[in-house]
């Protein structure tokens, strides 16, 4: 592995969150002080991803959310799985995650449009997801009052794995009913247990 792979490498590692080509390039330029060429890192980045794709790496790099992470792959999944639920002390409720469906799908959203839909009131739900900033203040609503309006942020797609919102699954039904609490939305063949917890008493 040549002396600027290994960069590459360390900065993929120890990034909190993907890291763009762009800050790749930023931080080696500025550590050798000189221009780092556009096409060398992007093609050592592709040596990178091709070398952990080797079998006896339980990880390998992902290109995720316009940026490049080191992820465990599938296979191991399970044995991860196990392990967060086990760590997680405190995972959202039931109706955070219909609120997280409501908003991903439907973004950008105002609180009263979601409790319309949801049918009950969502501060609680709406505050667990701002913390865990799964969803973020997109502005405020062109109508009376100028409430705030809420979409999914970039941890959302992370956590997803999808590089944007186009990839999400369609939803099987968007109800019509103009009935306030059956308009409901679904989020299929997405895996939202590990948000999940027992406490489903605020919403």
């Amino acid at each position: 592995m040549n002396f600027l792979q290994k960069h590459i490498e360390a900065l993929i590692f120890c990034a909190d969150s993907p890291i763009s080509l762009a800050d790749i390039i930023g931080c080696l330029t500025e550590m050798f002080n000189t221009e780092v060429s556009h096409e060398d890192v992007a093609v050592e980045i592709q040596n990178l991803i091709n070398e952990y794709e080797d079998e006896r790496y339980s990880y390998h790099i992902v290109q995720i959310s316009e940026g490049y992470q080191f992820l465990t792959k599938p296979a191991y999944q399970a044995s991860i799985s196990i392990l967060l639920k086990q760590q997680s002390k405190k995972r959202l409720s039931t109706a955070a995650l219909e609120t997280l469906s409501i908003i991903a799908y439907k973004q950008p959203i105002t609180k009263a449009v979601i409790e319309q839909i949801r049918g009950v009131g969502c501060d609680y739900a709406i505050q667990k997801l701002l913390e865990k900033s799964l969803v973020e203040i997109k502005g405020k609503d062109e109508t009376i009052g100028r409430p705030l309006l809420y979409g999914t942020s970039d941890k959302f797609m992370e956590y997803f794995g999808i590089n944007s919102l186009q990839e999400l699954p369609s939803p099987k039904d968007f109800s019509q009913n103009n009935e306030i609490g059956e308009a409901a939305i679904e989020l299929p063949d997405v895996d939202l247990s590990s948000f999940q917890d027992n406490d489903d008493s605020k919403s």
